[in-house]
C-alpha cells in the first residue's frame, strides 16, 4: 500500500486488486480516492515516475520538461489540410497533467452542460444534477479566486486595453493554498501552493489502503468474453528505463484514465471497435500574445494565470491571462543571433496575454510507430476563421493599452510589428501552419452519450458492449468547453465514481 515504483521490481509483475485504474492524474486520482474511500482494494498504474512536490519545485523548467512532461512538452497534433500543427502538453507523472497546469479551475459552464442534455442525452449531466460534484471537487482542491493584488502588471495593462472596449477582466479561481504568485505553476511551485492531485487526492487514496505504481505501462485490457479482467503492458524496469519485465494486472473492475490522448491507443489494443472511438478530439486550439512597452513590466511577478474575460464567447474566445516563466518566453522571441538576444533582453517590458478557441473537435487519434498516438487535427472553417479573430483582438488590446511593439504568434517572423506594422498585417490570408498554437486541453475522444451509435461509453462511462470496463478522463467529455477543464473533468470523474461506488461488480 502507498507508493512502489516498477524499476523497483525486478523481472515480471503480477498484481490483483479489485479495481484497477490506469492513469494517475485528475481524473484517475479522483476515482482512485472515491472507490479507496469505499473499501475497494484500488491499485493505480501511472507510466511516469514519481517526483515529490518540493523535488518538482526546485527544478529549473528545462529539468521540469525532461523528468515531468509528456515528450519533454513538445506532443503535436498534426494540421491537416489549412490548420496549424499544434503543440500540446501534458504531464507524463505521477499526477498527470494536474502537476503543469496553472492550477485553473472553472465549472462547465451551465450552456455547455444544456447542450449535453439536449443534443447528448445526458441528462445527469444537467447544471443542476451536476452542482454536488463540483462542490465536492473544489472542497478537496482548495479552490479560490486570485485576488486582485497577485495579478502581475501583465495582467493590468492588458485590462486596461480592455476597459476601452467597455470590457474588464473577471478574476480566475484556482486550486491553491497560500499562493504568493511566483508565476511557474506549470513547472513546479517552490512553494507546494498549487494543490494538483499528488498533494490534494492521491495521498488520501494511498491512506485508504490504494496503492499507486509508477513506471508501469498498460497496453491494453484483459477481456474473458466481453468482461475486463484485469489489464497487461510493461513494466519500465529495463535498461535506461526502458519496457523490461511483463505487467499482469487480475481486477474485478478496469479503469481507464489515460487521458483523451492515450484512452483511444488503449482500447483499440483490446479489441474495442467503435466509429467515433479517438475520432472528434477537441483541443482548445490557444494563441499567446507578447507586446513591448516602454515601461518595465516584469510579468513574472504575480500568478501567472489569474484573470480572464469571457466576453467573447458569442465569437467562440476566451481570454485568459499567462505569464510563463521569462527563461521560457525569452527563448521564443523572434530573430536570429544578435537580434534575437536584443529582444530577449527586452523581457522586462514585454507583457504577455492568451486566448483559446472553443473549437468544434476536429482531432483524430491513431496509433502511431511503438504503439504511441498519433494524433491530427482538421480545424474546422469556423474555427479557422477565428485564429485571425483571435490574434486582432489579443494584439489590438495591448495597442489599446500603450504598447509599443507587437509580437504576433507568428512563425517566421524576424522581428516584432510596429502598431501600423500590425493593422496592417493580413492575418486573414496567413496559411494556418504559420500560426503558433498550442493546446492543453485534449477531450472528447471516447465520449459519453446515450446513443451507442454516436458514443463510445454510456453516460456512466461504461464502454459500449463490455463489463466492468470504464473510461473516466478528459476523453469522455462529449464537446469542448471553451474554459479550462480540469475541475470539469474531475467533477465529471467523481459522478462516475460514485455511482461505480454504488453498482454491485458484474
Amino acid at each position: 500500500m502507498g507508493y512502489e515504483s516498477g524499476r523497483d521490481h525486478a523481472g515480471d509483475l503480477r498484481l490483483s486488486c479489485d479495481v484497477v485504474v490506469v492513469g494517475s492524474g485528475a481524473a484517475g486520482a479522483t476515482v482512485a480516492t472515491e472507490l479507496a474511500l469505499s473499501g475497494a482494494r484500488v491499485l493505480v498504474l501511472e507510466e511516469g515516475a514519481r517526483v515529490d512536490a518540493a523535488e518538482h519545485g526546485a527544478m529549473r523548467p528545462s529539468e521540469s520538461l525532461r523528468h515531468v512532461w509528456r515528450d519533454g512538452g513538445f506532443s503535436v497534433a498534426a494540421g491537416i489540410g489549412d490548420s496549424p500543427t499544434i503543440n500540446v502538453t501534458m504531464g507524463r507523472v505521477v499526477g498527470g497533467s494536474s502537476m503543469v497546469t496553472g492550477g485553473v479551475c472553472f465549472r462547465t459552464p451551465d450552456h455547455v452542460l444544456d447542450t449535453w442534455v439536449r443534443e447528448h442525452g445526458l441528462h445527469g449531466y444537467a447544471p443542476r444534477a451536476m452542482a454536488p460534484y463540483f462542490d465536492e471537487v473544489e472542497k478537496h482542491l482548495h479552490v479560490e479566486t486570485v485576488t486582485p493584488d497577485r495579478r502581475s502588471r501583465s495582467t493590468h495593462l492588458f485590462d486596461a486595453g480592455l476597459r476601452k472596449k467597455g470590457v474588464a477582466l473577471d478574476s480566475l479561481r484556482r486550486n491553491t493554498k497560500g499562493c504568493h504568485g511566483c508565476g511557474r505553476c506549470n513547472f513546479g511551485c517552490p512553494e507546494q501552493a498549487k494543490m494538483s492531485v499528488d498533494l490534494s487526492y492521491l495521498p488520501r487514496a494511498a491512506a485508504k489502503g490504494a496503492t499507486v505504481f509508477s513506471h508501469c505501462r498498460v497496453e491494453k485490457v484483459r477481456l474473458k468474453g466481453r468482461r475486463a479482467i484485469g489489464v497487461e503492458g510493461r513494466v519500465l524496469n529495463g535498461p535506461n528505463g526502458r519496457p523490461g519485465g511483463k505487467l499482469v494486472v487480475d481486477a474485478r473492475r478496469v479503469v481507464i484514465a489515460g487521458s483523451a490522448w492515450v484512452t483511444p491507443t488503449i482500447l483499440r489494443r483490446s479489441g474495442i471497435k467503435h466509429d467515433v472511438l479517438g475520432k472528434k478530439l477537441t483541443l482548445h486550439p490557444g494563441f499567446r500574445m507578447m507586446a513591448r512597452f516602454d515601461e518595465e513590466v516584469e510579468g513574472w511577478k504575480g500568478a501567472m494565470q489569474s484573470a480572464f474575460s469571457d466576453a467573447f464567447e458569442e465569437r467562440g474566445l476566451t481570454l485568459v491571462s499567462v505569464f510563463i516563466p521569462v527563461s521560457v518566453i525569452g527563448a521564443t522571441m523572434p530573430g536570429i543571433g544578435p537580434d534575437h538576444v536584443n529582444n530577449a533582453r527586452r523581457m522586462k517590458h514585454v507583457a504577455m496575454f492568451g486566448g483559446m478557441i472553443h473549437d468544434e473537435g476536429g482531432g483524430t487519434v491513431m496509433r502511431g510507430p511503438g504503439g504511441e498516438p498519433f494524433v491530427t487535427y482538421r480545424m474546422s472553417r469556423r474555427d479557422r476563421a477565428r485564429m485571425p479573430d483571435i490574434v486582432r483582438l489579443l494584439g489590438e488590446t495591448f495597442l489599446d493599452a500603450g504598447a509599443k511593439e507587437i509580437f504576433p504568434p507568428v512563425l517566421g517572423l524576424e522581428r516584432g510589428l510596429t502598431p501600423d506594422a500590425f493593422r496592417a498585417f493580413d492575418f486573414e490570408r496567413l496559411p494556418a501552419r504559420r500560426y503558433e498554437c498550442s493546446s492543453q486541453h485534449p477531450l472528447g475522444s471516447a465520449r459519453i452519450g446515450s446513443d451507442r451509435r454516436a458514443s463510445v461509453c454510456d453516460p456512466d462511462g461504461r464502454v459500449w458492449d463490455a463489463e466492468e470496463l470504464y473510461v473516466v478522463d478528459g476523453s469522455v467529455l462529449p464537446t469542448s468547453l471553451g474554459v479550462n477543464p480540469q475541475e470539469s473533468i474531475m467533477a465529471v470523474a467523481t459522478k462516475l465514481a460514485w455511482t461505480m461506488r454504488d453498482r454491485p461488480y458484474a
